[in-house]
């Protein structure tokens, strides 16, 4: 288990070759000033500033000095790369750390966010046809509820990847709607549920239903190795359902 208290913050190093953002992160990809950083760099080398319309669409990653990254820290990239793909664009990672190529082995995520082995071979990749957007096949259907879009990416990115059919929301109004239409058998709440008072009234009717599982997340889960924590989610899932 890594120490994060003794990992790098995170450092970038940003440059435009031939139309891709080139962003180098060095140190860790974690919830708070981490993340805001990443996303700041993002949105300085993709956006028309001031806008939210993105001028470069097309973005590599360079994760070889990345150390650590948590739940959090992975649900931005899935996001991000979610973001390019909606504007046609698209999001390569390239020369990952042995950390970073762990979590995604063991999440299922490393053929989900396409990863090469060099920068250089990252940018030729843009040269081809874009692939196909990621899909899972639809399977038993899971409703997760938080108040952080990038944990959602996670959670919603890892089932998606181990058979589940993933329904995501920030709205506490939403769980009812959504319960009747999706017919989930898993509710996955997040850490951030807890201090919302009328998703806990609504997990508490939906916990009188003996067909449906609620799997409360632990509150270090956002900050929790990415790795670790997607493997915990999978099982603890699974065990409800058996």
């Amino acid at each position: 288990m890594i120490d994060k208290a003794k990992t790098m913050r995170l450092t970038l190093q940003s440059e435009l070759k031939d139309n891709v953002a080139v962003i180098r992160c060095k140190g860790r990809i974690v919830a708070g000033d981490e993340v805001d950083a990443l996303q700041t760099e993002f949105d300085k080398q993709t956006k028309i500033f001031g806008t939210s319309t993105l001028l470069v669409k097309r973005v590599v990653l360079d994760l070889s000095e990345t150390d650590f990254i948590d739940s959090s820290g992975l649900g931005t990239l899935v996001r991000l790369f979610g973001v390019l793909r909606a504007a046609d664009g698209d999001l390569k990672l390239c020369a990952l750390s042995p950390f970073v190529q762990r979590v995604l082995e063991i999440t299922n995520l490393l053929s989900f966010l396409h990863a090469y082995p060099t920068e250089g071979e990252a940018l030729a990749s843009f040269a081809g046809p874009r692939s196909a957007h990621p899909s899972a096949k639809a399977g038993t259907g899971v409703l997760c509820l938080d108040n952080s879009a990038d944990l959602l990416a996670y959670v919603s990115a890892v089932l998606k990847r181990s058979g589940y059919e993933v329904f995501t929301t920030r709205n506490p109004g939403e769980v009812s709607t959504l319960m009747i239409a999706a017919n989930p058998r898993v509710v996955v709440c997040g850490p951030g549920v807890p201090n919302m008072p009328i998703a806990v009234e609504v997990i508490a009717k939906l916990r009188k239903n003996p067909k449906i599982g609620i799997l409360q997340l632990p509150p270090d889960f956002s900050t929790s190795d990415a790795g670790d924590a997607g493997v915990d989610l999978v099982n603890s899932v699974k065990s409800l359902l058996a």
